[in-house]
C-alpha cells in the first residue's frame, strides 16, 4: 500500500525536477531563436553615434531583437568586430565605417559568414570609387544639408549686417570622406550664390572628424589671416565646427565676430546651445541620429526575417537648430 501511495508523489516529484531541469535549455533554445544583428560606429563616443546604437537597441526591445553595440574605428577593429558578431550568431550589421573605402574588405568578410549589411551615414565605395548600389544605404543627402548651412550662415550674415567682401570663411575640410566633401560643397556653392567672395574661403583640412583635430586645422589659419574681423565656420559635423569656434575664441575673436554652423543636432550642440553665454556657435542643421539608428535597424531586421531587402540609397535632410528653437526642434526630430 505504501508503495502504491509514494509511486505517484516520486513520479510527480521527478517530472518536476525534469521540467526544472529542462527550464534553463528551453530559456536557451528560445534565446538561440531570437534574431541579433550588430550595429558597429567609428566614433562610439560621439553623442550623434550613441544615439543612433542606442535608438537601434530600444527597437530591438521593442520587436523582440537583440542589438550588439561595437566600434569600429579603423578596418582591423572592424573585421574583429565582424568576428565577434558571427562568434555570438549575428545575422547580420548595420555599419557607420571608418574609411568608406573598406567597403569591398567589409563586405568580403561579411559575405565568408553570409550576413547581412546595411550602411549608415557613410556609404561604402568600391575600388572604382562609386558607390556600392548593392549594399543598402540609409544617410544624410549631404550636398542638400551642405546648402542648408550655406544658407543659415548667409541669413545671418545678412541679419547681422556684414558686407560679404570683408568677412572670411573657415571651410574645415576632410576630402578624403565623401560625405563630408559633400556637405562643404554644398555650403561653399550656397555661399557663393548669395555673393561671398570665392577668394575669401579658406581651407583647414583636418586628419580626423573630431574637435580637437578641427582645432589644430583651424588655429593657423586664424593666425595667418588677421587682416579679417568677421568669420563664418562650416564643416561636416558640429564638432568641427566647435574646434573652429574654439580656435577662434583663443585667437581672440568675440563671439559676434563668428557666424559657426555644423551639421547633425546631437549633444555636442546642445551643450554649447545650454552655455549661459552665447558663442560664436550659431546653430546646426540637425538630423535625425535617432531616426538614423531605428530605421536601419529596422531595415535590417525586415530583411533578415521576411527577404526584404532595403533601398539601395534612402537620403534624409535636416532642420536648422539655434540657441533659440533648439529645445523644440529636439523635441520633434526625437533626439
Amino acid at each position: 500500500m505504501s508503495f502504491t501511495l509514494s509511486t505517484p508523489r516520486k513520479l510527480l516529484g521527478l517530472a518536476v525536477g525534469m521540467a526544472l531541469s529542462a527550464s534553463p535549455l528551453l530559456a536557451q533554445a528560445q534565446s538561440d531563436d531570437e534574431v541579433k544583428i550588430g550595429f558597429i560606429v567609428k566614433k562610439p563616443e560621439q553623442a550623434w553615434f550613441i544615439n543612433e546604437q542606442d535608438a537601434a537597441t530600444q527597437l530591438g526591445e521593442e520587436k523582440g531583437f537583440e542589438v550588439v553595440r561595437l566600434s569600429g574605428e579603423d578596418g582591423q577593429e572592424v573585421l574583429s568586430a565582424i568576428d565577434n558578431l558571427h562568434s555570438q550568431g549575428a545575422e547580420g550589421f548595420v555599419i557607420c565605417p571608418p574609411d568608406v573605402r573598406l567597403g569591398p574588405a567589409i563586405m568580403n568578410r561579411a559575405e565568408q559568414y553570409g550576413m547581412k549589411v546595411v550602411t549608415v551615414d557613410d556609404r561604402f565605395v568600391g575600388g572604382d570609387g562609386e558607390p556600392m548600389e548593392e549594399v543598402p544605404h540609409l544617410g544624410m543627402s549631404g550636398y542638400k544639408i551642405g546648402e542648408q548651412v550655406g544658407n543659415a550662415i548667409a541669413e545671418e550674415m545678412e541679419r547681422r549686417g556684414w558686407n560679404p567682401e570683408e568677412v572670411a570663411a573657415l571651410r574645415i575640410t576632410n576630402y578624403e570622406l565623401p560625405t563630408a566633401k559633400e556637405r562643404t560643397d554644398g555650403a561653399t556653392a550656397a555661399l557663393l550664390d548669395s555673393g561671398f567672395k570665392e577668394a575669401n574661403i579658406f581651407d583647414a583640412p583636418q586628419q580626423n572628424t573630431d574637435t580637437s583635430s578641427a582645432f589644430a586645422a583651424a588655429s593657423p589659419v586664424f593666425s595667418k589671416r588677421s587682416d579679417f574681423e568677421h568669420w563664418v565656420i562650416y564643416a561636416l559635423n558640429e564638432e568641427s565646427v566647435l574646434g573652429g569656434v574654439r580656435a577662434s575664441e583663443q585667437y581672440g575673436l568675440d563671439p559676434d565676430q563668428v557666424i559657426g554652423v555644423g551639421i547633425n543636432g546631437s549633444g555636442a550642440a546642445f551643450a554649447e546651445f545650454s552655455r549661459e553665454t552665447p558663442t560664436g556657435f550659431y546653430g546646426t542643421v540637425a538630423v535625425s541620429s535617432t531616426m538614423h539608428g531605428r530605421q536601419t535597424a529596422d531595415n535590417l531586421y525586415q530583411w533578415i526575417t521576411e527577404g526584404e531587402k532595403p533601398p539601395a540609397n534612402t537620403e534624409t535632410t535636416g532642420k536648422l537648430m539655434t540657441r533659440d528653437n533648439w529645445e523644440d526642434v529636439r523635441e520633434e526630430l526625437g533626439l
